[in-house]
């Protein structure tokens, strides 16, 4: 388990190390802002670091993560304004080109779909998962009935991420830009255990080994 000290540490063998190492690149980013082209979003997951698994250096990634990668539908009178906000920086003020959305093995949020979630300090946590009730019941009413629990919850995994590719069409700028070329979404799928990522194939409908 990681300690604060080992944090303080951390950030030391940065500053002496890596910072330098990316200096002149820290200060053309202040000077001129960010300009990232992708929009990376991902799951809370400490064992998914969107810029560890990519090899992304700094300004490259523009990132949102929350429990499960979820994308709540576009409704301005919605609840859930971080990841709505954020999604709307990257298209209209950053104007990215690629949105990736991208799941993983051994999913804490895809395993409690399936849970009754009854603690009183979850609250938060119960009122989000209510994004993934369409997975769940697709995933029920498509899975053969032999599959074993593993199977299912990684099929409800991948399937997730191909819900989320759908709710960001509901965006209206996002939308747009697709139909205009200028945009584009993918999703990706991160096996924690073996390091590989797969991406989600629009005409095999599968998720296919990146490489």
């Amino acid at each position: 388990m990681v300690k604060v000290q080992e944090l303080i540490d951390g950030h030391i063998n940065f500053k002496d190390k890596k910072f330098k190492k990316y200096e002149n690149k820290f200060l053309d980013l202040v000077e001129n802002g960010q300009k990232p082209k992708v929009l990376f979003i991902a799951c809370s997951d400490s064992r998914v670091d969107p810029a560890l698994i990519t090899g992304s250096t700094p300004g490259s990634l523009f990132i949102l993560r929350n429990i499960g990668n979820f994308v709540p539908p576009f409704s301005p009178d919605h609840d859930y304004h971080a990841t709505a906000a954020g999604i709307e920086y990257a298209v209209s003020v950053l104007e990215v080109s690629d949105i990736i959305i991208c799941g993983h093995s051994n999913c804490g949020a895809i395993e409690s779909l399936y849970k009754e979630i009854n603690c009183k300090n979850l609250q938060h946590v119960k009122k989000w998962l209510e994004l993934g009730q369409g997975v769940k019941k697709y995933v029920e009413q498509n899975i053969p009935k032999s599959a074993s629990l593993k199977q299912k919850l990684e099929f409800t995994e991948e399937v997730s991420i191909v819900f989320q590719m759908e709710n960001l069409l509901t965006y209206p700028e996002v939308k747009s830009r697709v139909d205009a070329g200028k945009l584009s979404i993918r999703g990706w799928y991160y096996n924690i255990s073996t390091g590989d990522l797969y991406y989600y194939c629009d005409k095999d409908r599968e998720f296919l080994p990146m490489i």
